[in-house]
């Protein structure tokens, strides 16, 4: 017997964060619109088994495929560095993060449908800001996609995260001391060893969880950003960065993202951040993160053009 698609909908492509809530969604999406459910998750660094354990999931609760998408590079050098330069992290860090990963969330979620001949993707941020966000991400980037919401009522019970924050920890009595080394307001490396954005990151993080500073090493990385700021730029520059700020957040709620405007403010902050360089010594010790001492980098001269005169 031939299987009647609702609405037209053969496949639809979920976006996956990993939660019970998602993994619900599959069977309801499958059942409503006797469609194939293919589920995508983005990979930004969490650890493989997490990883694993979501895929295995997704195609335990119906999914035809599920696809573990390995965007770490790219979210770091498109988003998190860019969100460091523009001072983003000065706000909640892990926030930020979510946040930022809306974007790319969306253009893995466009690039998947093309490759499966989907012409509908669904999330499952019911009705929520980021859900909106991410709806209109997608349609900026393929206004033919039908998007799918799952309603409110499949929503399952989550965590109690105040309770959960209530557990005391206990953290070293002698303080860390971390040097963080930046070029053109962007980290490259941390006590003197040259690093990659991912590795610097991981061991950074290691270092600021062992001393309760968190929940994101990006919040340590922001406070040397701010330091060596305040040495290199000028305080209009300053406060014209607070705009542009503002900007990216705007867009950053209101899915916006891939517009013209933001590729303008991107030039606007790589020449701010220019001068942006130098060495920074964090104190990281029971759950603060302070500025012991910051060392700007000698501003390159200024070029001069020779005028010929005939």
């Amino acid at each position: 017997m031939t299987q009647t698609h609702r609405d037209g909908i053969e496949r639809v492509i979920l976006a996956q964060a990993g939660g019970l809530d998602t993994s619900i969604a599959i069977p309801w999406l499958a059942d409503t619109y006797r469609a194939e459910i293919i589920a995508v998750t983005i990979d930004l660094g969490q650890r493989k088994e997490w990883l694993e354990e979501v895929r295995d999931r997704a195609l335990a609760t119906g999914a035809v495929r599920a696809h573990v998408v390995d965007v770490r590079d790219e979210f770091a050098r498109d988003y998190l560095i860019r969100g460091l330069k523009a001072g983003l992290f000065r706000h909640d860090p892990a926030a930020m993060v979510e946040a930022l990963a809306r974007p790319i969330l969306a253009q893995t979620l466009v690039a998947i449908a093309g490759i499966e001949e989907a012409h509908a993707v669904a999330h499952g941020d019911r009705g929520g800001r980021g859900g909106a966000a991410l709806a209109t991400a997608v349609r900026a980037l393929d206004p033919a996609l039908i998007l799918l919401a799952v309603p409110a009522t499949m929503s399952t019970p989550v965590e109690d995260r105040a309770e959960i924050a209530r557990v005391a920890t206990t953290f070293p009595d002698e303080p860390a001391y971390v040097d963080v080394a930046m070029q053109r307001g962007a980290p490259t490396g941390i006590n003197g060893v040259a690093m990659p954005w991912p590795d610097l990151v991981a061991s950074l993080d290691i270092l600021a969880r062992a001393h309760g500073v968190g929940p994101s090493p990006l919040g340590a990385l922001d406070v040397a950003h701010q330091a060596l700021e305040k040495e290199t730029i000028s305080s209009d520059a300053e406060r014209f960065g607070i705009g542009i700020a503002n900007e990216y957040l705007r867009m950053l709620h209101d899915g916006s993202w891939f517009s013209p405007l933001r590729q303008a403010l991107d030039a606007c902050v790589d020449k701010i951040q220019e001068r942006v360089g130098g060495s920074v010594r964090l104190k990281l010790f029971k759950g603060e993160c302070t500025v012991v001492e910051c060392h700007a980098s000698a501003p390159s001269p200024p070029v001069i053009i020779p005028v010929i005169k005939g």
